[in-house]
């Protein structure tokens, strides 16, 4: 699935990036670093999308309470996404790579110009070694100018870099036919061809309290990377290492294939 593929984004979520208390899972994010480095190593350019600057924004302000309104998840976010590439840049620099912050909201990708400039700016960044982390502004978006969640974000990042692959790390093995946390026979699927009502009908509802998605979210996010040539993999991140299997040529996850006229 990854042979020959040069440009990976690699989309990280809330629940993989955070305990259930909300503050940010260190050794995970140290996990994931040191596989990404492994794979700049082998040649690949990676660009990562990362969620988590609400929940490193929660740790640091010392709240009681998760933030259930949007003022105050803007507010956190304003505190965490410093937080968090702090964090990313001293796990990176263990490794001698070097990071980069990209904060983007949906207007940017609607406005030819400005995508233009993205590109541009991935493109350098690439060249030049970078590993880009790119986020959702959460603390200034708002509707109209919102991706909806970074499973969305990923998809058009990928079209903006021109990514041969995307990975979506989720807390889920996969795409199954049914929720397999309320059905024991619940089956997991590993390829899909084509986005159709059927494949669609398999996405449930939202995710964990602390995520902005579900299933739902990263199908709609695999339409449209798919729809672009750019295949999608949705896989389990609960251990970051699971990406040296997909590195070695293992079949793990749900892969969905770019369309064939792509």
């Amino acid at each position: 699935m990854i042979k020959g593929c040069k440009r990976i984004v690699i989309k990280i979520g809330t629940s993989t990036l955070t305990y259930s208390n909300g503050a940010l899972n260190l050794r995970r994010i140290e996990a994931f670093v040191r596989t990404i480095s492994d794979f700049k190593n082998a040649g690949h350019e990676v660009v990562v999308v990362s969620s988590g600057a609400v929940g490193a924004g929660f740790a640091k302000l010392a709240l009681s309470e998760y933030p259930d309104t949007v003022e105050k998840k803007q507010a956190c976010a304003a505190v965490g996404q410093s937080q968090l590439m702090k964090i990313y840049e001293n796990f990176f620099a263990n490794y001698t790579h070097t990071v980069a912050q990209i904060l983007m909201t949906k207007d940017v990708v609607d406005d030819s110009h400005r995508l233009e400039l993205v590109k541009n700016t991935f493109n350098t960044l690439l060249q030049m070694g970078c590993v880009p982390i790119v986020n959702e502004n959460d603390s200034v978006s708002c509707d109209g100018i919102k991706f909806g969640g970074n499973d969305t974000l990923s998809a058009y990042v990928g079209i903006a870099c021109n990514a041969d692959i995307i990975i979506n790390l989720s807390d889920i093995n996969g795409l199954y036919n049914k929720d397999p946390r309320k059905f024991d026979d619940a089956v997991l699927i590993d390829r899909v061809d084509e986005i159709n009502e059927e494949i669609l009908s398999y996405a449930g509802g939202a995710g964990t309290s602390r995520g902005t998605g579900g299933m739902a979210t990263k199908i709609q996010a695999a339409k449209i990377a798919t729809d672009n040539g750019i295949p999608m993999i949705i896989l389990n991140g609960e251990d970051p290492t699971i990406l040296y299997d997909i590195l070695d040529g293992k079949h793990v996850g749900t892969y969905f294939a770019k369309r064939k006229d792509k």
